[in-house]
């Protein structure tokens, strides 16, 4: 149902995108600091839903389907306004780019594998790497306007090459198990043809 909270939590993730990326153009230290604000509201909105989805049992189809868009949607938008707006640039756009190609990727794969009814579960190390991306990115959206005693902007540009690294050890982990189904269903339908034989 979609008016139940883990359901409305994630379309308040979706809802808040326009906002975070208009404040973006205030290019002033408040305008970061709401679009921190709310990026982070919105990042803590990521582990509430599935929280409560497990703990009230009010997991849905819509919520399954809403929720990795959600994220997506969040970290994609905030990531290239951070990037035209010059907050990462020069070889910081590298660990962005791994960032995104591989939530492209994942999103490619769950989409096949759904087709064929196999699941592909979130895995602790993803997790992990979703919060270190979520740090990262808000600590960037601050950048320069941050407290002079916190290196803000170093904090969030370490934390995003973490992120990436994670990235690429999870999304290897991903494309492995998806190739290992893919090569179960050619193997299943060799069998079967050579059984018609």
């Amino acid at each position: 149902m979609i008016t139940n909270l883990p359901n409305l939590l994630t379309l308040f993730r979706i809802a808040v995108i326009p906002g975070i990326v208009g404040l973006f153009y205030l290019e002033t230290d408040l305008g970061r600091y709401l679009a921190c604000v709310i990026f982070s509201l919105a990042a803590i909105t990521d582990f509430l839903d599935g929280y409560f989805a497990r703990t009230f049992s009010q997991q849905s189809v819509l919520g399954k389907f809403l929720d990795p868009i959600a994220d997506k949607l969040l970290v994609s938008a905030v990531l290239l306004m951070m990037t035209g707006f010059g907050q990462i640039s020069g070889t910081l756009i590298l660990p962005a780019i791994v960032i995104l190609c591989r939530e492209i990727m994942v999103s490619g794969l769950r989409e096949f594998l759904a087709e064929i009814r196999v699941g592909l579960p979130v895995s602790t190390l993803a997790k992990w790497k979703t919060l270190i991306q979520m740090l990262a990115i808000g600590f960037l959206i601050i950048g320069d306007a941050g407290p002079a005693l916190l290196p803000t902007r170093t904090i969030g540009e370490v934390a995003l090459w973490l992120a990436a690294v994670l990235t690429l050890v999870t999304g290897y982990d991903y494309l492995k198990a998806g190739l290992h189904h893919i090569e179960r269903i050619n193997l299943k339908k060799n069998n079967s043809a050579n059984e018609k034989k």
